[in-house]
């Protein structure tokens, strides 16, 4: 599995992956998916500003400014701003250039906020940790920073087996290859044309058990105000494939640097 190491997020989000990034409608840009998702954050970040880390080419900032909250970014992919500027400019939605772990965007927020499973495009357990600590930087007291992950399906990979097919449909097969050892995967998506021809996208993960996710967050100074499996507030369980966590920062407490 040493393509995990050799595969550059920078190479990754790169002009071709920008441009075929949105999907207006359909897969993450569903209204299914994403209204339920705005609405959250909306509602989390009141009358604060909000800070989505991995802005990518705003999915949800773009809706999310456009219910009034105040919205800023970072992103370290420039071809993936690029297209984020194609619906908002710097003076809606001002997005620093940086890793999510590290950068720093300039004031205080209510929210901070890192959708879809992007956490887990940091490859370290350190790097990870640092993502929360940067959160925290950003935070107001009493501030919250919002996950949304998977759950990792190791319950689907008997001895011996490395990949799991995780999704399909007509056109498309996503299946991730994994490394126990180390904690990492990848994903591979496979998409197919009306001639039967495929082509193959593919994203190294560092994938993380909720309660490894808690441990991270304790050690920034946050607490686990709430989980659900979802945006609308389904209860988590152990069947659930993904989950929605809000950590928040008590009142009064300083975040760990």
């Amino acid at each position: 599995m040493a393509i995990v190491g050799s595969m550059r997020q920078e190479e990754i989000w790169n002009a071709d992956a920008a441009q075929r990034y949105d999907t207006p409608g359909t897969g993450m840009f569903a209204p299914e998916v994403l209204v339920p998702a705005v609405d959250r954050l909306a509602d989390l970040a009141g009358d604060g500003r909000a800070l989505e880390f991995a802005i990518g080419t705003g999915r949800v900032a773009v809706p999310l400014a456009e219910r009034g909250v105040p919205v800023s970014g970072i992103e370290l992919s420039r071809p993936m701003i690029d297209q984020l500027r194609t619906k908002a400019d710097e003076t809606k939605i001002p997005v620093v250039v940086g890793d999510m772990a590290t950068a720093t965007a300039p004031g205080k927020y209510a929210l901070v906020y890192l959708v879809y499973n992007t956490i887990s495009n940091l490859l370290t357990q350190a790097e990870q940790v640092a993502c929360f600590r940067n959160a925290a930087r950003h935070l107001t007291p009493g501030g919250r920073f919002v996950i949304e992950l998977w759950v990792p399906e190791l319950r689907k990979l008997p001895p011996g087996q490395e990949a799991v097919v995780w999704h399909r449909e007509p056109g498309y097969i996503g299946l991730d290859t994994y490394d126990v050892l180390r904690q990492h995967l990848v994903s591979h998506h496979f998409r197919f044309d009306e001639s039967g021809q495929a082509r193959l996208f593919r994203s190294p993960h560092r994938y993380i058990w909720p309660a490894e996710l808690d441990l991270m967050a304790q050690l920034a100074g946050f607490e686990l105000e709430a989980r659900h499996a979802d945006w609308i507030g389904t209860e988590f369980t152990a069947e659930s494939r993904s989950h929605v966590s809000v950590y928040r920062i008590p009142t009064g407490r300083i975040a760990s640097r």
